[in-house]
């Protein structure tokens, strides 16, 4: 038989940054709760690997404040602060907004076809509630742009933004409404007609704007009297 030639191969990773991506997940969907002490031994024998690349990984995720070591005692994942929303998104907003700019002329029809298809599925989530899927997606779609912007500095650090967006989701301080589809729809429209201006302020308040409805619901949810059972 022919074997294909055009193949991507696939990236090999060390064991020390599976280690990391595998821990860095379970903290951010909960599977290692917030405050929850952590053994390296234990973690090593989870994921097949040796301490080493264990110790490495929770240094890098100290450094991105997912876990607190006390050297010579314990460490424990860190807490989840739901206000933190406050200070994350400002500066997760501004290289956003940074990012649109500049992908402005770099824009192909592909990367508009793309732009609206994966918005397309990004609806199609939001309006089947499927919350999950929808902010998956929606990260793909904001890494589209940061894609084209093609700023290696820009590009390095969103995801270390992005994580943490990512673990206040799981921890439910951040809901995704059905204003995302229309704000993206409008951001690729002023992408499209080189309105540099216009898409930084969309794409600045698409993401700023989780902050209002945040402490929106949190006032509406004290207000909740407490029912008995």
């Amino acid at each position: 038989m022919p074997i294909p030639t055009d193949l991507s191969k696939p990236v090999r990773k060390t064991a020390k940054e599976n280690a990391f991506e595998q821990l860095q997940d379970w903290i951010i969907d909960g599977t290692l709760q917030p405050g929850e002490k952590l053994n390296d031994t234990e973690l090593a024998q989870a994921l097949g690997v040796s301490r080493t690349p264990i110790r490495e990984s929770l240094q890098l995720l100290e450094v991105q404040r997912f876990v607190k070591m006390y050297p010579g005692k314990a460490t424990q994942v860190t807490e989840v602060e739901k206000e933190s929303i406050s200070d994350l998104l400002p500066p997760l907003a501004a290289l956003q907004a940074l990012s649109a700019e500049l992908a402005i002329p770099n824009l192909t029809p592909e990367t508009i076809e793309l732009l609206e298809h994966t918005n397309k599925r990004f609806a199609d989530a939001v309006l089947a509630e499927d919350y999950f899927s929808a902010l998956k997606i929606d990260e793909e779609f904001h890494q589209i742009i940061v894609d084209t912007a093609n700023n290696p500095y820009i590009k390095t650090t969103v995801p270390t933004l992005q994580v943490h967006v990512r673990r206040l989701f799981f921890h439910n301080s951040i809901v995704l409404t059905k204003d995302s589809i229309e704000e993206h729809t409008r951001i690729i429209e002023l992408m499209k007609q080189g309105d540099a201006e216009g898409v930084s302020a969309i794409m600045r308040n698409n993401w700023v704007r989780a902050i209002d409805e945040f402490h929106h619901l949190n006032e509406n949810t004290a207000k909740k009297p407490v029912s008995s059972r």
